[in-house]
């Protein structure tokens, strides 16, 4: 089984005279299929650990694993290379393209990846658009949608191209609690029947107890909540 490894992770931010370590010596692991949620106040790191993981920000001091492959070893080389396989990710304001259907959206991933299964991709695309109950807004627009809906879009995006893990940031903190629920439910089921680990940074207490385990980043640390 696949494994996603944080080892020893530590950063400090630098403004003016002042450092801010948000992240020290943090270390945890997931592997496909299981959820792990991270709760801590606004500031606490959250977003940078997920930038972390993701290769998308390098930390200070540590190195991320996928397996024994240590991504961080040559820089951000390794991660550049290998992260459209390994990840997908989800923002709390979903960066939709306007002027792009949903469907069109989606399938920005595979364009990106220069990706030429065109029928196969199309088939995915469909196949995820479906588990979220949004197939019938394929040929829509961003600014057609609802909150909840282009939320929706936007998991489907991070999903489309079957990645390892899929790191989530906020998914819920812009909807009502209605819709919050929907959300929830809808990741926990996607990541479950297709095998992903998924890491949730959230506020949502409600949220991150439906979750295989819980860490609680403060004052630099992570503890399991």
């Amino acid at each position: 089984m696949n494994k996603l490894t944080a080892s020893n992770i530590s950063k400090t931010y630098q403004s003016g005279d002042h450092q801010t370590e948000v992240l020290s010596n943090i270390s945890f692991s997931i592997s496909e299929g299981d959820s792990i949620g991270i709760i801590g106040y606004s500031g606490s790191g959250k977003t940078t650990l997920l930038q972390i993981l993701a290769g998308l920000e390098m930390p200070d001091q540590g190195n991320i694993y996928f397996n024994d492959i240590n991504l961080s070893s040559n820089n951000a080389k390794n991660f550049n290379s290998m992260r459209g396989n390994l990840f997908g990710y989800a923002y709390q304001f979903h960066y939709l393209l306007d002027d792009l259907t949903v469907f069109e959206n989606c399938n920005l991933v595979f364009k990106i990846a220069n990706d030429k299964k065109v029928d196969e991709n199309s088939k995915q695309i469909i196949q995820i658009l479906d588990e979220l109950g949004i197939a019938a807004l394929q040929d829509k627009y961003p600014y057609m949608l609802s909150g909840g809906e282009r939320q929706r879009v936007a998991i489907a995006r991070a999903v489309v191209h079957e990645p390892k893990f899929v790191l989530m940031d906020e998914p819920t903190g812009n909807l009502d609690h209605e819709n919050a629920e929907v959300i929830q439910n809808l990741t926990i089921k996607l990541a479950q029947n297709h095998n992903i680990g998924i890491v949730v940074a959230t506020h949502d207490l409600n949220y991150a107890a439906k979750l295989d385990k819980v860490f609680r980043i403060e004052n630099g640390d992570l503890k399991l909540a």
